[in-house]
């Protein structure tokens, strides 16, 4: 991820570019009656190889994420869909991680 981050520092502004970055944006692929997404087909392959194994080891490991898959399944969802969005929330939690917020104002709090 760190390298991701680091070939392409200036496309990174916002969480949902480096979502796209890694290509885990999601992108409407709805047809007919049914309302669906899918995941975004570019971005960096080897990020979003990493955000998969992230994710599948979190539903074999992690109870808050077993407790999401279980609750999930119950509304209908295929494992598809479910990889789908843990994939998108944990690159919320690595963008926090990664890019921390801009200072406010301008100012730099360190000065």
């Amino acid at each position: 991820m760190l390298v991701t981050v680091g070939d392409n520092p200036e496309r990174v502004r916002s969480e949902a570019a480096f979502a796209m970055l890694c290509g885990v944006a999601p992108l409407p692929a709805s047809s007919g009656k049914t309302h669906r997404h899918r995941l975004n087909r570019g971005g960096d392959r080897d990020a979003n190889c990493a955000l998969w194994r992230i994710a599948v080891t979190r539903m074999a490991t992690d109870p808050r994420t077993r407790d999401y898959v279980q609750r999930r399944i119950k509304d209908g969802k295929d494992k598809k869909e479910i990889i789908r969005c843990l994939k998108r929330y944990i690159t919320r939690e690595i963008y926090t991680l990664l890019c921390p917020t801009p200072p406010q104002n301008g100012l730099d709090p360190a000065a």
